[in-house]
């Protein structure tokens, strides 16, 4: 290990929460060389973000040749802040961060900089003013997962022959200052803007959770009834979104009533989609793991990894579903 990590290893091992899965098999002898990486995940909020989890614990395994530790901060930025540098002091090899807003990094990542360990910025991004702070970030395209779900509301309405009718949007925000919920909200407020007859009734934080999607919808809805479309940036706000209509009697989904969009497209979000509950799941893929691994293994032989790395993403309707498709979806 190249800081002196091995010192405190014996002592930290019951704390580490280690996954499961092989990517790379470790060879005979590499048992005491494992790459040490630390891994602050936002938490444990949602679907997504427990396979998101998953995934990372399975390619940075101790078969893969990887020691990890994993700390949840619970959505709380600060808890990030301490793990990232607690992962500093204690020399490990790389950083991996899932950061819980934009702003803020600067000061860490410059720590983490000065003592020579990389950082690879996953899921959401970072805004610093020196890019060279992390070396690489994996995740979606948010803006264009918008506008995939923007471009098949247009065409949804026109086939419906709405496309000139007053469209009222509810709006249900993840976690502001997030670059999901930046992203999917500047895709649709640009949407906005391009049809006059688009309004957004209201925009409504559920910070990514079902509780509080359902706890926010249902207040709004108990005062404003009249919206069409139900624009969530996750899935399981969504799912709380469909409770409150529920309990209201408001129609929705593929068979008329409101329109509802999600975000993620997990494998549950995917079953109610094919029951006609939501009408566009729109993929935000989590399954960062492999590529994190991948990116490693780059830098231990000396390769520059690309600075920026999608992952593949599409969406889903009703009509474009089955139980197989759903069945063998890994999330």
């Amino acid at each position: 290990m190249k800081h002196g990590f091995k010192i405190i290893f014996a002592l930290m091992l019951c704390l580490l929460l280690l996954g499961c899965g092989a990517d790379r098999p470790m060879e005979e002898g590499e048992e005491n060389d494992l790459i040490v990486v630390g891994f602050s995940q936002i938490g444990a909020e949602s679907n997504w973000r427990v396979a998101n989890t998953e995934s990372i614990q399975a390619a940075l395994s101790e078969e893969n040749g990887f020691m990890l530790i994993l700390d949840n901060a619970r959505q709380q930025q600060e808890n990030q802040l301490k793990a990232v540098r607690t992962f500093i002091q204690q020399g490990v090899d790389y950083i991996v961060l899932a950061p819980i807003v934009e702003s803020g990094w600067e000061s860490v990542l410059e720590e983490a900089k000065r003592e020579g360990i990389p950082v690879i910025i996953i899921d959401r991004r970072v805004e610093v003013s020196n890019q060279g702070l992390f070396t690489a970030w994996i995740g979606a395209n948010f803006r264009q997962e918008a506008e995939t779900a923007v471009s098949w509301l247009e065409e949804e309405l026109l086939l419906s022959g709405r496309e000139d009718e007053p469209i009222n949007i509810l709006h249900v925000q993840g976690t502001l200052g997030g670059t999901a919920q930046i992203e999917r909200s500047a895709g649709l407020l640009e949407a906005v803007e391009r049809h006059s007859n688009w309004t957004v009734t209201a925009q409504l934080v559920g910070e990514y959770t079902q509780a509080k999607g359902y706890e926010v919808v249902l207040e709004y809805l108990r005062q404003n009834r009249d919206i069409d479309v139900l624009y969530c940036e996750n899935d399981d706000m969504a799912f709380g979104a469909m409770q409150a209509m529920d309990e209201l009697n408001i129609e929705y989904g593929a068979d008329g009533g409101v329109i509802v969009i999600s975000f993620d497209a997990a494998r549950t979000a995917l079953e109610a989609c094919m029951a006609g509950k939501i009408n566009l799941c729109v993929e935000c893929n989590p399954l960062h793991g492999p590529k994190v691994a991948e990116l490693i293994w780059q830098m231990e032989e000396g390769v520059l990894p690309r600075k920026e790395n999608f992952v593949d993403e599409g969406s889903f309707t009703t009509e474009m579903l089955t139980e197989e498709l759903i069945a063998n979806r890994a999330y």
